[in-house]
This record gives C-alpha cells, sequence and structure tokens, in this order.
C-alpha cells in the first residue's frame, strides 16, 4: 500500500514537472522583429546617419530578407522627410548600385508593385490629417496648435505631402512606416521630442515594446550606444553604459629614428584612420610629436573594454604598422592609464564637431 502510495506520488510529480518544463518551453521569449523588419530598422538607421558603407551591406540583407525593390525604394524616399534630401538621396544612389550589382551577379530580386496614392477628392491636406489622426489616435485640429499657426506652411507640407502623397501609398503599411520613422529618428541627436511621437505612434499601429527594445539593440549594434538609449530610455528599458568598466586608456611614448621620421608619420597617419574607422572599439588614435622633439611621437589610445584592445592588434591595418615600422623605432614605452571620470569621456571631441 505504501509503495502505491509511493509510486503515485512520484508520477505526479514526474507529471507537474513535465508540464512546468513544456510551460517554460513555450514562455521562452520569441525574436520580437522578423527578418523583413530587421532590414526596415537598419536601413532606415543607417540612412539617416549616413553610414554609406554599413548600409550597401543592409540593403542586400534586406532584398535577401524579402523586402522587394519598391518596398526598398519605398523606405529611402519616406527618410528624405526626417533626414533631408542629401541623406535619401546618396542612399537610393547606394541602392542603385546594390541592385546593379546583384543583377550582374545573377541574382533575381522581386520588383514588387509600385505605389500608388489613392487621392481623396482634391483635400490633400485633410486626407493628411485623417491620416494622422489614425497614427495618433487623438483629434487632429485645423491648423495644427502651436507650430502650425506660427509657420502655417509647415503644416500644410506635414499634412498634404508626409502624411498624404507619402504615408497614403500602399507599398508599406503604416506599421512598417513607424519602423521606418522611428528607426531614423533614434539613429540622429538631437530629436527626443519627436522620437517620443512617433514611438506613441508606432504602439498605437501595433508595434510592442519588446520591437522597440530589438530595434534600439539594432541601433547600437550599428550606430551607437548612445543614440540607442535615446529610444530605450522612452519605453523604460535598462541603458547600455556607454563606458565599460574595462574600457582601455593607455599613452604611448615613442622614439623614433630621424631618418625615418617622415615615412613612420605617413604609416602612423594610415593605420591610426583605418583603425577609427573600421574597428567598432576604437574609441580614438590620436598621435602627436613633441614641438622641440619632432621624434619623440606620443599616441593617447582609447579602446571599449580588452576584447577591442585584442582584436585591434589581429587586424591587418594594425600589422602592416608594426612589421614596417619595427626598424624605425628607437625606444618603445606604454603608459597604461586610469580614466578619474569616465562620464567626462562623452564630451572629449565634442566641441571639435
Amino acid at each position: 500500500m505504501k509503495l502505491n502510495k509511493l509510486l503515485s506520488a512520484v508520477l505526479i510529480f514526474v507529471s507537474l514537472l513535465g508540464a512546468h518544463v513544456m510551460k517554460a518551453q513555450t514562455n521562452i521569449p520569441k525574436q520580437a522583429l522578423s527578418g523583413r523588419e530587421q532590414s526596415i530598422v537598419a536601413i532606415s538607421g543607417l540612412t539617416a546617419a549616413g553610414d554609406l558603407e554599413k548600409l550597401s551591406t543592409e540593403l542586400g540583407n534586406g532584398l535577401d530578407a524579402g523586402l522587394t525593390v519598391e518596398e526598398t525604394k519605398e523606405i529611402l524616399v519616406q527618410l528624405y522627410a526626417y533626414c533631408g534630401f542629401p541623406r535619401s538621396l546618396n542612399a537610393i544612389n547606394t541602392f542603385m548600385a546594390v541592385v546593379e550589382k546583384r543583377k550582374a551577379d545573377g541574382m533575381k530580386d522581386k520588383q514588387g508593385k509600385p505605389g500608388v496614392v489613392t487621392k481623396a477628392g482634391n483635400d490633400s491636406y485633410e486626407q493628411g490629417r485623417k491620416v494622422l489622426e489614425t497614427l495618433t489616435k487623438t483629434p487632429q485640429s485645423k491648423p495644427a496648435p502651436g507650430f502650425g499657426e506660427f509657420a502655417p506652411r509647415i503644416d500644410a507640407f506635414l499634412k498634404e505631402h508626409l502624411f498624404a502623397d507619402i504615408f497614403e501609398s500602399e507599398v508599406l503599411t503604416f506599421q512598417e512606416r513607424e519602423f521606418v520613422t522611428i528607426s531614423a529618428l533614434a539613429a540622429m541627436p538631437g530629436l527626443t521630442p519627436q522620437l517620443q511621437a512617433h514611438v506613441k505612434m508606432g504602439i498605437n499601429v501595433g508595434i510592442t515594446e519588446n520591437q522597440l527594445a530589438e530595434a534600439a539593440q539594432l541601433i547600437e549594434k550599428l550606430v551607437s550606444k548612445t543614440q540607442a538609449n535615446t529610444l530605450r530610455k522612452i519605453i523604460s528599458r535598462p541603458e547600455s553604459p556607454v563606458v565599460e568598466a574595462d574600457m582601455m586608456v593607455r599613452i604611448s611614448e615613442i622614439e623614433i629614428l630621424p631618418e625615418f621620421l617622415k615615412e613612420y608619420n605617413a604609416i602612423l597617419k594610415e593605420e591610426a584612420a583605418a583603425s577609427v574607422e573600421k574597428e567598432p572599439g576604437v574609441v580614438a588614435i590620436f598621435p602627436m610629436s613633441m614641438k622641440e622633439q619632432p621624434n619623440q611621437i606620443r599616441i593617447v589610445e582609447m579602446y571599449a573594454d580588452s576584447a577591442a584592445y585584442q582584436s585591434h592588434l589581429k587586424t591587418p591595418h594594425f600589422q602592416h604598422y608594426k612589421t614596417t615600422t619595427l626598424k624605425m623605432v628607437k625606444a618603445l614605452k606604454l603608459v597604461d592609464m586610469n580614466a578619474l571620470d569616465k562620464e567626462t569621456m562623452l564630451d572629449i571631441f565634442r566641441k571639435l564637431k
């Protein structure tokens, strides 16, 4: 009898454990953004940031993820209203090159259907006003209070062109258009009020906070942590630390043999520029020379963390610098530094911009 009770208890425990495991498996969070949505975020953020090299790669990834040529064009056209004609046109020219190269490589991308705007009579302002009411879920007065009363023409452009001509095109859904807008605004500094407004609109048309959090991760990866944190702050998600605990700061003290100084400086200049441009983990490599002793070189080096430094040592441009300048260096001393106030690092070179 006792044995039967024991077996029953074991069976009940195993059954409950199995149910708990199954429930845990079903509660595993799914990827918030589809591959197509990730591409929309990436393309929009990089267009706004003006990074055409990365954009070229992501435009190809977008076509691979299922975006059509016409849908991608529509993303880039819409972006002119948020980051200006120059960056929109640069992105469109970049996309033209990507499409042509893929075609030359024998890839067949889906063209898609061009967008057609259905005009609701002749009143484009009213059409745009109604679209904005759908997005905001609040009544929109005519003109818009504040800026619309102060500058009626900008209110007309906003309603008649952006929310009528552009948003009413059926190539992209309202939700996809808000992904475009939110990603672009998140990638550019100084636009928090507009980003807040469009986050609300995005949520109104079905974008979730988890999707926005994943969009922030993509902005961090492709643009910057600082910009990604502006979006995280709005949706009350933890911000990524801009300065890592193991950030490396170093001063390299180098004495160059005088006969090699000109050649060394040229190689160093090339290596420093390549490191900052190509390596996300290289914050700064800033070479200097002493006024009275130009062969005495000092380099301020900043790396996001120790892993970024180790990665830097393996890059082709650093290896080229190391091997070609070895005979030119008379003395080398590496001085590791501790930052007394890491928060001020964010402002170090701001005034030069």
